[in-house]
């Protein structure tokens, strides 16, 4: 087993089980791409076992902490069992929740890089980082064993990959067929395609905001709702399910805008109550302020502004100002359901940009709650960069 050294005083975040080592803590010692190696301190002292990625600046991402461990098949089979055990104990999937869920969720299930969901009888899985791409044969065998699925898409298309040295690779592991299913949710119906939707096919992460949304649209009488970055309209869904009358979403591409208007069929609304607007988001608040347009709900939920804290300070200024064109735009008593999936922004500087936004825009509101992803999507006490998604819901005062 080769051994990897790092530099005197570096060793403190594998002390504290942080499952990363960055390039700059290592002294010496290299391996082979996805190579399990022995991380050890200045002192030789054991650290971890951890899969080595000679491209990456994040150079190491720990296995176990373990000295007694060893990083085998056995070990991948039992890390996905007892992840996949951990959704059925949240229920998911259900009949009651959603057959679509998230099964492994990289660091906080022990499998760095690894993200793999269910959709029905579908499993779509993305390898990321170099050391689950080398089980690659192992995860596939061990995910369709935990679940009784028979079919296995690889949707490794994510930048991440080309960070490792890795290549995108999209297509069947294991059986073949369609690559669209049927998912419901909470009472409703949603198409998603494997090989095309976004991430391994779709949202789960938002699965119970959008829950919350339909109930407080219900709760607090939103007639007219704005749903922006809406993807696939699942919050139009939503809120057409908490009785709005009025729900137009906006997004810049057509074919989820279409998909959008298939899913409102789909569940048995009146497309009359549904619009669609394939254009900028920030551009389109714009215009329905200087049209003088209000709503009682609006949902924002951009895409990823800044993937690292290098980025926040301009990711800041783009979700400050969709916050203060949303606060202008909401009647007085309107529901704002704001997002950040950005893993440099946290929760308490997204808090901060919002209420610079609400400053800025002469408007205050209470903050009825703080949103996160779904509990099948963990962050683990050690890994707290695993929070990437954040939300908040405010009423206008």
């Amino acid at each position: 087993m080769k051994s990897i050294r790092l530099l005197a005083g570096k060793e403190r975040s594998l002390l504290r089980r942080h499952p990363w080592v960055f390039q700059g803590s290592v002294a010496k010692g290299r391996a082979d791409a996805g190579e399990t190696v022995r991380v050890e301190a200045d002192d030789g002292k054991f650290l971890a076992w951890a899969a080595y990625s000679p491209e990456s600046q994040i150079r190491l991402r720990a296995w176990s902490f373990d000295e007694h461990e060893r990083i085998d098949a056995a070990f991948i089979t039992r890390k996905v069992n007892a992840a996949v055990a951990l959704r059925r104990r949240l229920g998911l999937p259900g009949e009651a929740t959603s057959n679509g869920v998230r099964l492994v969720h990289g660091e906080a299930d022990g499998l760095p890089g690894l993200v793999a969901d269910r959709y029905g009888d579908l499993l779509s899985v993305q390898f990321l980082a170099v050391g689950t791409e080398k089980f690659k044969p192992q995860i596939t065998d061990a995910l369709l064993a935990a679940t009784g699925c028979t079919r296995l898409y690889e949707r490794s298309d994510s930048s991440m990959r080309g960070r490792e040295g890795l290549p995108v690779v999209n297509g069947w592991l294991r059986g073949e067929g369609s690559t669209e299913v049927t998912v419901h949710e909470h009472g409703w119906q949603l198409k998603v395609d494997v090989a095309e939707g976004h991430k391994t096919g779709y949202y789960l992460d938002q699965r119970n905001n959008r829950a919350l949304f339909a109930e407080w649209v219900q709760q607090l009488g939103c007639r007219s709702v704005l749903n922006c970055y809406s993807y696939t309209g699942g919050f139009s869904v939503a809120a057409l399910k908490g009785g709005a009358t009025e729900v137009i979403s906006v997004d810049s591409s057509g074919a989820a805008l279409a998909r959008a208007n298939e899913h409102v069929a789909l569940n048995g609304f009146d497309a009359a109550l549904h619009s669609t607007l394939d254009a900028d988001v920030n551009t389109s608040l714009r215009e329905y302020l200087k049209a003088g347009r209000r709503f009682d709900a609006i949902v924002l939920d951009p895409p990823k502004f800044a993937p690292t804290t290098a980025h926040a300070e301009r990711a800041a200024r783009a979700y400050k100002d969709l916050n203060r064109l949303a606060l202008r735009l909401l009647n007085p008593g309107g529901l704002l359901f704001t997002f950040s999936c950005s893993g440099g922004i946290n929760a308490d500087l997204f808090h901060k940009i919002v209420a610079g936004a609400g400053m800025d825009a002469e408007v205050d509101g209470h903050i009825l709650k703080r949103l996160e992803a779904a509990p099948d999507h963990p962050t683990t006490i050690c890994f707290p960069e695993g929070e990437y998604l954040k939300g908040l819901v405010i009423v206008r005062r």
